[in-house]
C-alpha cells in the first residue's frame, strides 16, 4: 500500500508490487539524472568559464559603504548578490565591472563621480589578490588561464560620464576603460535613450548627432566596446550602420518574449548579426517576465527564442547583478549560474553552444574590436568638439580672456598735484589767522 497527499487529505493508493518497483526505480533515476546533470555543468563550465557583461557591484560599494574598501570584506559582503565566493560558486572567471553615476549628475560633476567609480574598481581589482585588472584580450586569456584569479574588465555605463568630450573618453581609456554604454536612462547631448524617465535634451531625430557619431568613430580607434544597453532603438541602428566593430548590448533580453523598451526587437537583433554582434541577456525579472517575478525557465525562452532567430553566436550573459532590483527564482545571485546552464541543456542546447554563450562569443567580439583599432591606428586622433549651445551646460567654462576691470585713467599726469592746492591755500590761511 502506498499514500499520497492531496491538498489537506491523505489517500491510500493500492498498488502491484511491480508497479511500486517500477516508481521507485523512477525516482531512483531522477536523481541519478539531477547529479549527472549537476556534474556535466560543472565539467563544461570548469573548461569554459563564464564571461559576464555587466555588474554594478561598484554602485553598491558606494551606496553602502561611500567606496571605502576598509571598511568590507570583498570575499563575502552582506546587501549584494555578488561578492568572491559567490562569483567562483558560479563559475564566474571574468567580470565586467560597470563605473556608473546617475543621471542627474549630467550637466554637473559626472566626470568626477565617474573617475570615483573608477577609482573604487580599480582599487578592488588591485587590492585583492582574487582579482586581476585586464586591458587586452592577451590579459583576459592569460588571467582566465590562471585557477587563482577573476578577471576584471572596467566599463562605464552611460555617455553622460565623458560630458561630451572625447578628450575625456581618450583619458578614460588611458585608465583601463574597454566598453561604454552610450546612455543610461536619459539621453545624452548626441545620443537617445530608451528611457523616458529624465525630460532632457529632447529632439524629433531620435538616432546619433553629429558629435555621437564622432564618438562611436573614436570608440572604434581607441578599441573601446560600444554598447548599446539602454539606448532607443533608432541610435542602436545608427550605431549598428556606422560602427566598423562589432559591439555589444551587455545586459539586454528579447523584446519579443517581453515587451519592455530596454529590450531588443527581432528586427534590430538581425541588425546585430551583421554585425557580428552579441546581446547579453539580462536577469532582471521586469525584462525577464514583464512582471515582478520570473524563474529560470522563463530566462531560457529569451536564450531560445534570439538562438532561433540569430544563432547562439549571437548571444551572451549579462546578468545586470546589483543593477536590477529582483531576480528569477533560482537565479538570485552570482552563484547560481550554473541553473541557467542546467535549464539550457535540459533544452538541447549543445556543449559547443554553451561554450559560445559562456565566454567564446564575447572573446571573438573583443578580439575583433581590437583588431579594427589597430586597422585605424594610422588615422588622426579626432578633434570633433559638440557646439556649446547643444551641450546646454551652465557649468561649462567658456574659454576667453577675462573681462578687464574698469579703470579710472587721468589724462594730466599733474592734475592730482593741482587738485590738492586749493587744500594747501585754505590750511595756510587758517594757519595766518590762527597765528
Amino acid at each position: 500500500m502506498s499514500s499520497r497527499r492531496i491538498g489537506s487529505s491523505t489517500f491510500s493508493v493500492l498498488l502491484p508490487g511491480s508497479t511500486r518497483c517500477l516508481l521507485l526505480l523512477s525516482g531512483l533515476c531522477h536523481v541519478i539524472s539531477g547529479g549527472t546533470d549537476r556534474d556535466r555543468v560543472h565539467d563544461l563550465m570548469s573548461r569554459y568559464p563564464l564571461i559576464d557583461g555587466h555588474n554594478d557591484l561598484a554602485l553598491k560599494l558606494r551606496i553602502h559603504h561611500n567606496n571605502r574598501l576598509s571598511q568590507v570584506d570583498l570575499h563575502k559582503l552582506n546587501k549584494v548578490t555578488t561578492d568572491v565566493s559567490r562569483l567562483r560558486s558560479g563559475h564566474v572567471k571574468a567580470q565586467m565591472f560597470a563605473a556608473y553615476v546617475l543621471c542627474g549628475s549630467q550637466q554637473k560633476d559626472a566626470v568626477r563621480l565617474t573617475l570615483e567609480q573608477i577609482d573604487v574598481v580599480r582599487r578592488m581589482c588591485t587590492e585583492y589578490q582574487d582579482f586581476e585588472l585586464v586591458t587586452s584580450v592577451q590579459g583576459l586569456r592569460s588571467s582566465m588561464m590562471n585557477k587563482d584569479k577573476i578577471a576584471c574588465l572596467l566599463s562605464i555605463e552611460g555617455g553622460h560620464s565623458i560630458d561630451s568630450s572625447l578628450p575625456t573618453l581618450r583619458m578614460f581609456y588611458q585608465l583601463g576603460v574597454r566598453s561604454m554604454t552610450l546612455t543610461h536612462n536619459c539621453n545624452t547631448p548626441w545620443a537617445e535613450s530608451s528611457s523616458d524617465l529624465y525630460a532632457v535634451f529632447q529632439r524629433k531625430n531620435e538616432s546619433l548627432t553629429h558629435f555621437g557619431k564622432a564618438v562611436v568613430q573614436e570608440m572604434n580607434r581607441l578599441g573601446i566596446i560600444v554598447d548599446l544597453s539602454h539606448t532607443s532603438w533608432e541610435t542602436a541602428f545608427s550605431v549598428l550602420n556606422i560602427s566598423r566593430a562589432p559591439v555589444i548590448f551587455s545586459h539586454s533580453s528579447s523584446y519579443s518574449i517581453c515587451e519592455h523598451t530596454r529590450n531588443v526587437p527581432d528586427w534590430l537583433l538581425r541588425e546585430l548579426k551583421k554585425n557580428q554582434g552579441i546581446i547579453m541577456v539580462n536577469f532582471y525579472s521586469k525584462f525577464i517576465s514583464c512582471q515582478k517575478e520570473a524563474n529560470v525557465s522563463h530566462v531560457a525562452d529569451h536564450f531560445d527564442h534570439i538562438r532561433e532567430l540569430i544563432g547562439a553566436e549571437s548571444i551572451g550573459i549579462g546578468g545586470d547583478y546589483e543593477g536590477a532590483q529582483t531576480f528569477p527564482h533560482g537565479l538570485e545571485d552570482v552563484s547560481k549560474y550554473p541553473a541557467l546552464i542546467q535549464e539550457l541543456l535540459w533544452r538541447n542546447w549543445t556543449e559547443d553552444e554553451l561554450a559560445d554563450v559562456l565566454q567564446r562569443n564575447f572573446i571573438r567580439v573583443f578580439e575583433e574590436v581590437e583588431r579594427v583599432s589597430k586597422e585605424l591606428g594610422h588615422t588622426q586622433t579626432s578633434e570633433v568638439e559638440i557646439p556649446l549651445k547643444e551641450v546646454q551646460n551652465p557649468c561649462r567654462l567658456v574659454l576667453e580672456p577675462p573681462k578687464q576691470r574698469e579703470v579710472t585713467t587721468l589724462k594730466n599726469p599733474f592734475s592730482r598735484a593741482q587738485s590738492r592746492k586749493p587744500v594747501l591755500l585754505i590750511l595756510a590761511v587758517a594757519l595766518l589767522v590762527s597765528t
